[in-house]
């Protein structure tokens, strides 16, 4: 399962709070589950002000497995590009690229951000 950025910045919110809220739930549910992300994922957490330099972005990304972006992710960005903007409704550039990495790894992606990632066709979306 890819986890998007939004949830992990909630994650660490909460972590940082020292409270075990939705975010904090959710992960604990994950028990025996492949927990991934993609290197837009990381750069996005990257951008955040609470990541005050790169140990504890590294630290805070630790846990997770970082996903590929390979040519079948390449692939999948073009393919869903095109159908997106035919049918008028075209997502963020870096949600794409997010879409695109699981899509290439099969993989489910696990968003609070389910009203553009929904458009993406074949994507598998967990709503948390």
């Amino acid at each position: 399962m890819i986890i998007d950025t939004n949830v992990l910045i909630r994650l660490e919110r909460e972590t940082r709070k020292a409270i075990v809220g939705e975010a904090t739930r959710f992960f604990q549910s994950l028990k025996d589950t492949r927990i991934c992300i993609t290197p837009t994922i990381a750069g996005e957490i990257a951008c955040g002000t609470s990541m005050s330099g790169r140990g504890t972005w590294e630290e805070f990304l630790k846990p997770f497995e970082c996903v590929s972006i390979d040519a079948e992710a390449t692939w999948h960005y073009g393919v869903q590009y095109q159908q997106l903007a035919k049918r008028g409704e075209l997502i963020g550039t870096n949600d794409l690229w997010i879409a695109a990495t699981a899509l290439a790894h099969r993989l489910p992606l696990a968003t609070g951000n389910t009203r553009e990632f929904r458009r993406v066709c074949e994507l598998t979306v967990i709503e948390v």
